[in-house]
């Protein structure tokens, strides 16, 4: 059994990061105006409910929070500085995995680099789409790709491309009330992170605790009153990494032999995909683009019913968590 301690230092490490590093970036985006203000007559993608300005420092501090603990504990292990059990398995996992890692964390670069354009200067829908199309063609070249029994190497990299693309807007429409979007992406990736660590996939899993433990460092900055938010760098971010972490581990192995396996990332990310589902298939009925935003987000029905926004974003955590344990008996 892989030593939890190993499991609870990387989350440790990526929380107080993430923690500490969030006044810096929140006084960067002070100083270059890198804000969320509701009074400035820009076309948002929903109503907002802050009366001031909110720096969007969020996916700086995310990506801060998982990229340094990952370097840092990287760079020990392989100058043999830290001396546990394991260690030469993580090392050789480093050195035969390190082009895919190295990919996966050029592209989270990236697609926080793209999401805050889109928060600087409000991209147009295709050059937005287009980047996250480019970041996702990256990852499906380089990394794993999802093949769902089918032997086509153009269905792979087609479907492949198209679940980043999917989870990447997800997150990126789900992120409309304080603690929605970092709040069921730290369950996903908690959750993954189980997943992994059960199968042995070491590197899956640390990478999933170092998420978790990011988000969870950026949770009291935002929920239930916001002195940050994430933008769309960090949901962009977070539905990056969620959708990569999807597809590393193997769900369907000799230890299990489970078809349905395959289904478990639908099942830890359902919350987030049947909103995207529910709320671009009324957009399209009503004759809307489907990327212009609203009120008939799953939140927002939840306050429609009575709940006020903290309780319907603790719904909607509950739910994630609970769907997602299913993802775990699959």
């Amino acid at each position: 059994m892989f030593p939890f301690n190993f499991f609870l230092a990387a989350f440790a490490g990526a929380f107080l990061t993430t923690l500490l590093a969030l006044p810096l970036w929140r006084k960067w985006c002070l100083h270059t105006n890198l804000l969320d203000d509701p009074r400035d007559g820009k076309n948002y993608d929903a109503p907002k409910i802050h009366s001031g300005a909110v720096p969007l420092a969020g996916g700086f501090a995310v990506l801060t929070g998982i990229l340094l603990p990952l370097i840092a504990g990287a760079g020990l292990i392989q100058f043999g500085l830290i001396k546990i059990s394991f260690a030469n398995l993580i090392a050789h996992g480093l050195e035969r995995r390190g082009v895919e890692l190295a990919v996966i964390a050029l592209g989270a670069i990236a697609i926080t680099i793209l999401g805050w354009f889109d928060d600087k200067h409000e991209l147009k829908p295709l050059p937005k789409l287009l980047g996250q199309f480019l970041i996702a063609l990256l990852v499906a070249l380089t990394c794993k790709r999802i093949t769902l029994f089918v032997h086509s190497e153009a269905f792979s990299y087609a479907v492949t491309i198209l679940w980043l693309l999917t989870v990447i807007n997800a997150f990126n429409f789900m992120d409309n009330m304080n603690g929605l979007c970092a709040g069921v992406g730290a369950i996903g990736a908690f959750i993954f992170a189980l997943i992994a660590a059960a199968n042995g996939e070491y590197l899956v899993a640390i990478t999933g605790f170092l998420m978790c433990g990011a988000l969870a460092g950026f949770l009291p900055w935002n929920f239930p009153n916001a002195r940050a938010f994430l933008g769309d760098a960090g949901s962009h971010l977070i539905g990056y990494l969620l959708a990569v972490m999807a597809i590393l581990p193997h769900f369907y192995t000799k230890q299990n032999l489970r078809p349905f396996a395959v289904l478990a990332p639908l099942f830890v990310l359902a919350i987030p995909l049947i909103d995207i589902a529910q709320v671009s298939l009324l957009r399209t009925f009503n004759k809307k683009p489907f990327w212009i935003g609203d009120t008939n987000h799953l939140s927002h029905r939840l306050t429609r019913v009575g709940l006020n926004r903290t309780r319907a974003v603790l719904l909607l955590w509950l739910f994630a968590t609970m769907i997602g344990a299913v993802a775990c008996w699959l």
